[in-house]
């Protein structure tokens, strides 16, 4: 029987550039104490009942009473029409799409995320008078990670959603603008509606995830997460190990 203890698998949270882009702006106001702390009641899954919906978060968040703590995040929420008109202007309306298929662009992320501290405003029912308490950084630290799984949870944070800007999208083509497309395909404006049929997914070849990551950008984005330098090797192992689990059910 191997003498090495078991651990819980590694959590992780500003990963990509959109969740990334989340935290700093909570981490900002807050010191290097309360972000440590934070990030262990975040491994440790403190944080209960999150729940992100047009512009406001909520959760509770055990702590050092009985009691948990009631932590309410609330943003500057971004307006739909303003996106799409600076998106049209950059000509990347097509980024809608891409956000479809569950990916980042750039332009879209730099109008919807958050710029600075002032945009997330924040408060908790315990006693701590700190801009930023642990709980309210280890619920930002779980809305990070939501966004890294899922970036339309980011449109969510800011008060507004994918099928609210392909409607005003749509909505808008009345002044001559051309309709959102990809590869000369057209965005229906009814993207979530009845009776479309949407064309089969592209092919996606096999891929052994670690072998094709930068082994440095890991280390980094693993120590970023607020895995300890001592367990860093350990991290790695528990990723190859879910990743043959999941090439092995795909």
């Amino acid at each position: 029987m191997s003498g090495r203890s078991k651990r819980a698998p590694v959590r992780g949270y500003g990963i990509t550039r959109w969740g990334r882009s989340f935290v700093d702006v909570v981490e900002a106001g807050a010191d290097h104490r309360h972000i440590t702390g934070a990030r262990r009641y975040f491994r440790d899954r403190h944080v209960d009942d999150l729940s992100i919906g047009d512009g406001r978060i909520t959760s509770s968040v055990r702590g050092s009473q009985l009691d948990p703590f009631d932590v309410i995040l609330r943003t500057r929420p971004v307006d739909p029409a303003t996106v799409i008109a600076l998106l049209r202007a950059e000509g990347s309306v097509d980024d809608l799409l891409a956000l479809a298929r569950g990916e980042q662009p750039n332009t879209l992320g730099g109008l919807i995320a958050p710029t600075e501290s002032a945009d997330v405003e924040s408060s908790c029912s315990c006693p701590d008078d700190a801009p930023r308490c642990i709980h309210v950084l280890a619920t930002a630290f779980e809305v990070s990670a939501e966004i890294d799984r899922r970036p339309t949870a980011l449109l969510q944070v800011m008060g507004t959603d994918l099928p609210e800007l392909l409607a005003v999208a749509g909505a808008d083509r009345d002044d001559g603008a051309a309709a959102p497309a990809v590869d000369g395909e057209v965005i229906p404006t009814d993207f979530y509606g009845d009776g479309i049929t949407y064309p089969p997914p592209p092919a996606v070849p096999p891929v052994d995830a670690l072998a094709d990551l930068d082994a440095a950008a890991l280390r980094v984005a693993l120590r970023a997460s607020g895995v300890p330098a001592t367990q860093v090797a350990e991290a790695v192992d528990d990723l190859a190990t879910f990743y043959a689990e999941l090439r092995r059910r795909g």
